[in-house]
């Protein structure tokens, strides 16, 4: 449970209809093996303890009574076992017969909560709940019957809520209200028969009703044992979270399909989109969970902003793109601009931006003449991304200026008194401020608007010279991190359909990154990469999207990394990163604070005027102290 997260477990047993001896046997079964692996949830189909295709059996006496007996032992049995245990079982209460949920936690049943929408089986034998106060007579007390919230008295977060099959698909929903007092989690125990499609259906049905509703969405389905004599079960299990399938058994596999609920990271989201409670409910159950680590088995992406599925990621590119360009194209008309000038480097951030100019003005019909592409060498140039700006510059039909800033930067630092031997931050600060002025002088030559290049990744970590690439008049990448820009370029290089393109890019996408500052080496070759100097992209990436779209704090954030970089990155390097990434992220807010307009493209974006508001002069020492915290659990000392 900690950090949020929830092991929860669908169980589908192999059941006898209206044994319930037998039954009882294969849940207690299942229920160990689910303690092996920490689950804290644990959900059976709809009426298991009996079978859901009793039919007219539902109405003897002993198959109630044996029903109950059962229950009564699963409670008696599961005393020790840290977990809510939800059971679907046949209940009576005031002299009626309800199809139920049994809740049970620490071996007392807490809760019981009948379902509300009946199918025409269901009618021959069960009562529907009509909201009436109901008491079952299962042990020594009274247990209440009716809806409500099952609240963990030790994280507030857990709540959840359970409906039994029909309830999830009435116009106003049982889900709804509960998801609407409060429940993060949702349970629906069914036993819906087969047929062909459903399993796509059901599947389609509840992840979107886990997006609408921002919750997690366990579905319990009968499989096994259930009769068929008109029909078959196929034990379709799912949890899924946000829009996402977090677990799936396979129809008629039986499986037990277990993964976590991430509660906080829906309570942010919920607290993001202003998510509004309402107290709709007279009952309330509480239950008790020890608050230990939950090993993860969820999957949780190294590039969570680059999609897996090459079909999806090329799509996603092409998308970007066409969003790109619509903006510029948008400001580029608004200005009355004649031109647009962008410094090009050979680089993969001024590389996309180039591109996105070329659709620009191919969508406006213009020729791509207008676009005055800039290359600016100075000391750490170096041959191959000089080359391979002019190379791409000429088979995009673009027009290609060259000026070389070496002179004025040294003649720079004679007029401020600066050592050209000294390589300090004003030597490389003084080189990207004089490319600055030489595009924004050049616009004004050609009446044209200056596309920025620095992309998300680079505006999170303050890697700009403050009014230097800091600064252009539309910032086309300002939403695009580093990991997704990479493959941008990868895919228009692979469906451009030309050799020539395709290549120069492929060679772009493989020089390290670098923003060729420092003096190159006697080869000529680059003596300054970025990822050196502030680390892996791919690790600032991963804390970008779960810091700020979900809002993990360190400690989370160290767990969630750990878990997905297995293999690739040790515990100290995680750390070492994640203390640079707050301490950067916090204390270079006041480069964001002035940041140049730019198209919000995907999930993040660092845009003060909506998206990201913070204040410049905000301390980092809450996270840092919070990242030294895991370093003396961890017994790890960072340099």
């Amino acid at each position: 449970m900690k950090n949020g997260f929830v092991k929860i477990a669908c169980c589908t047993p192999e059941i006898r209809v209206a044994d319930c001896e037998f039954n009882k046997a294969k849940i207690l079964e299942q229920i160990e093996m689910c303690k092996e692996s920490g689950t804290k949830i644990i959900v059976f189909p709809e009426l298991c303890v009996t079978g859901a295709t009793c039919g007219d059996l539902f109405v003897r006496e002993a198959l109630v009574k044996d029903a109950e007996k059962a229950l009564l032992e699963i409670a008696e049995k599961t005393a020790r076992t840290d977990g809510v245990i939800i059971v679907g079982a046949p209940v009576r209460a005031n002299e009626k017969l309800y199809n139920c949920a049994v809740v049970m936690n620490y071996g007392e049943i807490i809760g019981i909560v009948p379902k509300t929408v009946l199918s025409n089986s269901d009618r021959r034998v069960f009562s529907a709940f009509d909201g009436e106060t109901l008491w079952a007579d299962l042990g020594e007390n009274p247990v209440s019957v009716g809806q409500g919230l099952f609240i963990c008295e030790n994280m507030s977060e857990l709540k959840f809520g359970i409906e039994i099959s029909d309830d999830a698909f009435g116009v106003d929903s049982m889900s709804e209200s509960l998801v609407t007092a409060g429940a993060t989690v949702m349970i629906n125990l069914c036993a819906m028969p087969e047929v062909v499609e459903s399993s796509s259906k059901r599947r389609d049905f509840f992840k979107v009703m886990s997006e609408k509703l921002c919750c997690t969405y366990v579905v319990c389905s009968a499989g096994d044992g259930e009769s068929t004599t008109d029909c078959v079960f196929a034990g379709h299990n799912i949890i899924c979270e946000n829009g996402k399938i977090l677990a799936e058994s396979k129809p008629f596999e039986n499986e037990i399909t277990i993964s976590e609920a991430d509660v906080k990271k829906l309570c942010f989201e919920r607290r993001r989109k202003g998510f509004e409670t309402e107290d709709l409910f007279d009952d309330e159950f509480t239950f008790n969970l020890e608050n230990t680590d939950t090993q993860l088995t969820r999957y949780i992406s190294k590039m969570p902003f680059v999609p897996e599925c090459e079909k999806k990621r090329a799509e996603r590119c092409e998308d970007i793109l066409t969003m790109q360009a619509k903006g510029l194209a948008k400001r580029f008309e608004h200005t009355n601009s004649k031109t647009l000038v962008i410094g090009i480097s050979g680089g993969l951030d001024s590389t996309l931006a180039l591109l996105v100019c070329a659709k620009t003005m191919d969508m406006l019909n213009r020729p791509r003449t207008d676009i005055v592409a800039v290359t600016m060498p100075c000391f750490g140039t170096t041959k191959r991304t000089r080359s391979n700006a002019e190379i791409l510059c000429n088979e995009l039909g673009v027009a290609f200026r060259e000026v070389d800033i070496s002179k004025a930067v040294l003649q720079h630092f004679e007029d401020i008194g600066h050592d050209k031997n000294d390589h300090s931050v004003t030597y490389e600060n003084s080189q990207a401020r004089e490319r600055t002025q030489v595009i924004m002088d050049i616009a004004n030559q050609v009446g044209g608007l200056v596309v920025g290049t620095g992309d998300l990744s680079e505006l999170a970590l303050g890697w700009a010279t403050y009014n230097g690439d800091h600064m252009s008049m539309y910032g086309v990448n300002a939403s695009i991190p580093k990991t997704l820009v990479r493959y941008v370029v990868r895919h228009y290089a692979e469906s451009c359909g030309v050799e020539n393109i395709r290549n120069v890019l492929l060679d772009i996408v493989d020089t390290p990154v670098s923003p060729e500052l420092l003096p190159t080496d006697e080869k000529g070759e680059m003596t300054q990469k970025t990822e050196d100097l502030v680390g892996p992209y791919e690790l600032h990436d991963f804390f970008i999207y779960y810091a700020l779209r979900w809002g993990f704090e360190p400690e989370k954030l160290f767990r969630v990394a750990e878990y997905a970089f297995d293999g690739e990155y040790d515990k100290k390097t995680i750390l070492f990163w994640l203390r640079t990434f707050f301490r950067r992220f916090i204390n270079q807010q006041f480069k964001r604070s002035c940041l140049p307009d730019g198209a919000k493209i995907g999930a993040v974006s660092l845009s003060p005027r909506g998206d990201f508001s913070m204040p410049s002069d905000a301390s980092a020492n809450l996270w840092l102290r919070e990242i030294n915290e895991i370093c003396k659990k961890e017994n790890i000392t960072l340099n």
